[in-house]
């Protein structure tokens, strides 16, 4: 009984150890909600939540689903599987393609709006890309 009840401490501490290292800080926090607050309705019903995950300075680092090494259409066929996303020229894809660059600036436009913000770098989202099965490119 004793082992079981030392097993369970750790793994509540490893769970809290974990939750810890991965919270973003206030500053993070904070310019997470400015987004959800001044969010226009495109940005709210966007199906990804984009947010600041770290502070350094002045610049934040905001995440993003794609980057040169995952392409939109990859995290696109996640958002709207019903849209052909190997076809670059299918109007459809195209729009919501169009839709992810308004949101996206959207979203740095409110970090970079609020004080003491000067520079937003985007950062790729692994964690969301892992959880809906899209391959990560190494670090």
């Amino acid at each position: 009984m004793k082992k079981r009840y030392g097993l369970v401490l750790v793994l509540l501490f490893l769970v809290g150890l974990d939750w810890y290292i991965r919270a973003p800080d206030s500053r993070s926090r904070q310019l997470t909600g400015a987004i959800e607050a001044q969010a226009s309705a495109k940005l709210k019903g966007y199906p990804y939540k984009f947010r600041v995950l770290k502070v350094a300075g002045e610049t934040a680092f905001l995440s993003t689903p794609r980057n040169v090494q995952v392409p939109a259409f990859r995290m696109l066929a996640v958002l709207y599987p019903g849209i052909d996303t190997k076809n670059p020229n299918d109007p459809a894809f195209i729009a919501v393609e169009q839709l992810l660059g308004e949101v996206q600036s959207e979203a740095r436009a409110i970090v970079l709006d609020q004080p003491g913000i000067k520079d937003v770098r985007w950062e790729l989202d692994r964690e969301w890309l892992a959880a809906h099965y899209i391959e990560v490119p190494g670090k």
